[in-house]
């Protein structure tokens, strides 16, 4: 007899039944675009539709989300829509600078995000979590993990690419970049319209102070670093923020581009990598079966290895969980470009101008690329079953040129984290915790994870 139990379905937003109109569409993509989309995003391989203010392109199929991203790249620049949501937050950052610009970023931190430069920060990754998780232990009242999370995260980012070296106190930044999500990390109805620039945008005063703020932060941070001592200058670590420095002068990245990396780094880090530990330690509490298998293998492998960097490898059953909150919760939902001239993929045409989404958020659901898409089931990723998925199926953190250039950052803490986490402690769901996704250019919890936390 088969006892399995039936696999966990998260909450999602469901397929719209039919295509919402122009008007629904503004409040639909303010209030959280997760909801925007119908039964034909998540059957067809591609669609074509009128939009607000341009053609909407919804690319799903592998091929073509490789020939957008990948094949033929140079026909494609960031998004419109996309870069009136981001581009007054991180201007030349990383995420929002393209050409000369986003090589000059690139080619400067890339330094840092070698894979003996990323496998080097395994210490202290492993020791920021053991000091958090100290929090936990007379832990008496639920804690939001969310939340949490992203304290979490925060530190480590401060510990590994900035030397601890960072101008303000965590909460008082996590509070600045939670308002500033809030505020301008949506569409804002005037720019779907395509208003005129001058008009004023109710997003962007809303989040005049908080990205004041984080500008400020980043500007005393710099200072901090250059106030040195002489006599100190030649000990200070070269990190994420000393290489910026030293690729700044001609030729290089503009005092601005570097402060614009640094909002990028700071704004989006670690929000990313907390989403993902969030979601994942979620989607085991509401799976116990799973949760043991990953419980019993963590226990197994953190007895015996006391190096916290081979535990990324010997934990294949934690690694697919965590991949698996990866595609049901994509940290970054969706992936925005936009023809510069008229394209045909087999036959499909994607006129100049469309607005082109490569989104996660469906490819990850698509009925056609997963079955059961909408279940927890992580040995979908389990060894002998992760490698039939395609490249181009599976996304969360791009491709091509402008793939997250973190990936492997991430995935290297968010392994030491939970090796940490849940061999100590049980976290469990609770009478209030009740999340809904939304997009405020990360996948968020609306509600946060309210959660309940015992030593194992």
């Amino acid at each position: 007899m088969d006892t399995k139990p039936a696999p966990f379905v998260p909450p999602a937003p469901k397929p719209r039944a039919r295509p919402a109109s122009k008007l629904a569409t503004i409040a639909i993509v303010y209030r959280n675009s997760l909801e925007l989309w119908a039964e034909p995003a998540y059957n067809e391989p591609w669609i074509l539709f009128p939009g607000v203010s341009s053609a909407i392109v919804v690319a799903n199929d592998p091929g073509l989300v490789r020939h957008v991203l990948v094949d033929n790249a140079a026909n494609y620049r960031l998004a419109t829509g996309r870069q009136l949501i981001l581009r007054p937050i991180l201007r030349d950052g990383l995420l929002t600078s393209e050409g000369d610009v986003w090589k000059r970023s690139r080619k400067a931190m890339a330094p840092v995000f070698t894979p003996r430069h990323i496998q080097g920060f395994a210490p202290k990754m492993h020791e920021r979590t053991v000091k958090f998780a100290g929090r936990y232990e007379r832990a008496e009242e639920p804690a939001d993990i969310a939340k949490d999370m992203t304290m979490l995260t925060f530190d480590i980012l401060v510990e590994t690419l900035f030397s601890g070296e960072v101008a303000i106190e965590p909460e008082v930044f996590l509070d600045h970049v939670e308002r500033l999500l809030e505020t301008m990390g949506r569409m804002d109805p005037l720019d779907l319209l395509r208003a005129p620039q001058w008009l004023p945008r109710l997003t962007h005063l809303r989040g005049r102070r908080p990205l004041a703020h984080l500008r400020k932060i980043v500007a005393e941070t710099i200072a901090l670093r250059e106030e040195r001592p002489s006599a100190e200058r030649g000990n200070a670590p070269r990190d994420f923020l000393a290489l910026l420095l030293e690729a700044e002068g001609p030729g290089g990245l503009t005092r601005a581009e570097v402060e614009d990396n640094l909002i990028t780094f700071f704004g989006a880090g670690h929000e990313t990598t907390a989403r993902a530990l969030g979601w994942t330690i979620y989607l085991l509490a509401k799976a116990p079966w799973e949760r043991e298998r990953v419980e019993a293998e963590i226990d197994h492998v953190v007895a015996r290895e006391p190096d916290p960097l081979k535990w990324v490898d010997a934990m294949p059953f934690t690694r697919a969980a965590l991949e698996e909150a990866l595609r049901l919760y994509p940290p970054a939902p969706a992936i925005n470009r936009e023809p510069i001239e008229d394209d045909v993929y087999q036959g499909f045409f994607l006129p100049k101008g469309a607005q082109v989404f490569v989104m996660p958020w469906t490819i990850h659901r698509h009925r056609r690329l997963w079955e059961e898409p909408d279940a927890f089931l992580p040995e979908r990723f389990h060894p002998g079953n992760r490698e039939k998925i395609d490249r181009y199926q599976y996304l969360p953190f791009g491709a091509g040129a402008r793939i997250c250039i973190g990936a492997s950052f991430a995935m290297q803490e968010a392994m030491i984290a939970l090796g940490v986490l849940l061999s100590r402690f049980r976290f469990d769901v609770i009478a209030a915790t009740k999340p809904w996704p939304v997009q405020r250019l990360t996948t968020q919890p609306r509600g946060g994870l309210p959660m309940r936390i015992s030593r194992r």
